[in-house]
Parts: structure tokens; C-alpha cells; sequence
């Protein structure tokens, strides 16, 4: 895999950028129709499709889940703040987040908080029990702020 340490950033042009955009939209479309939205070759896509692969342009291809179609219609960020202390135990303690089966997306953060947790939970009841009983009591956290999300653009 590549990675930022290993990576040279790779110059994009037009094409590539175009591909990427509609791949964003639809990870699953299919090369066909991926080159007649950009206007290029099947052949020519396909093979830069691969290139942004390999590169590490392109990470993979995922499905996007709704939250609320599995029951789960409260969606917030949990900012956190770790003790000085916990600083050593960063790593454990990302993976304990990232663990937790209501979390979607966990960042490490420069600036006064140390992780930005996006979650998702059924109702208050579970968002109570998640930062409570699941994220606050952790010895290594400091503080929390909990933020209700009304809505969100994708990219």
C-alpha cells in the first residue's frame, strides 16, 4: 500500500480528475458508462482507473450505508481530549474507538482536541451509553464534546 511517507504526489490531469469525480458519485459504475460520462475510451479508462490504483490514488471501493435505514437516525461527532498522560496509549486507544460498533469514521487530530469520532446511534438512550459508559469513563480521556449532526453534503 502506499502512503503518504512513500508517496510522491501524483500529478492528475483532466481525465484523471474527471474519472475520480464520477467515481465518487458511483464507485460501482461500470467502465462503459464511466467513459462515455467522461468521453474517453473504455480502453483508456480502464487502464487509468488501474493506474489510480496502483498508485494509491485510489484506495478502494466501498459501500456508503445509510445509517438511518439500519435504525440508527442520530448521527454526531464526539470531540475528545486525552490526559498528557495517555499520550503513550494513543494508538490502543484510537483502535478501542474506531472498535466501537457505532462508530463510522475516527480522526486523529492536531489542535486542542486529540480524536474526532463520527458515530451513529438509535436514539438518545444509546448516545448516552456511548459517550458515558463507553468513551468518558476510558481513563485516557480528558474530556468530551458531543455534536448532533442535522445533515451532511457528500463529496
Amino acid at each position: 500500500m502506499v502512503t503518504a511517507e512513500s508517496a510522491s504526489p501524483r500529478a492528475l490531469d483532466e481525465l484523471d480528475q474527471a474519472l475520480l469525480r464520477e467515481l465518487r458519485g458511483n464507485g460501482r459504475m461500470a467502465i462503459s458508462e464511466l467513459a462515455r460520462r467522461v468521453g474517453a475510451a473504455e480502453s483508456t479508462c480502464h487502464k487509468r482507473v488501474g493506474a489510480l490504483v496502483e498508485s494509491g490514488v485510489i484506495t478502494g471501493f466501498r459501500a456508503e450505508v445509510d445509517p438511518a435505514a439500519l435504525g440508527l437516525s442520530i448521527e454526531v461527532l464526539i470531540s475528545i481530549r486525552v490526559h498528557p498522560h495517555a499520550r503513550r496509549s494513543l494508538t490502543r486507544f484510537q483502535a478501542y474507538l474506531t472498535d466501537l460498533p457505532e462508530s463510522r469514521q475516527v480522526y486523529f487530530l492536531a489542535g486542542d482536541r486529540d480524536f474526532l469520532v463520527h458515530a451513529a446511534v438509535r436514539d438518545t438512550e444509546a448516545l448516552r451509553a456511548l459517550v458515558s459508559d463507553r468513551i468518558s469513563m476510558r481513563e485516557e480521556v480528558a474530556s468530551t464534546n458531543t455534536s448532533l449532526i442535522f445533515d451532511h453534503s457528500p463529496r
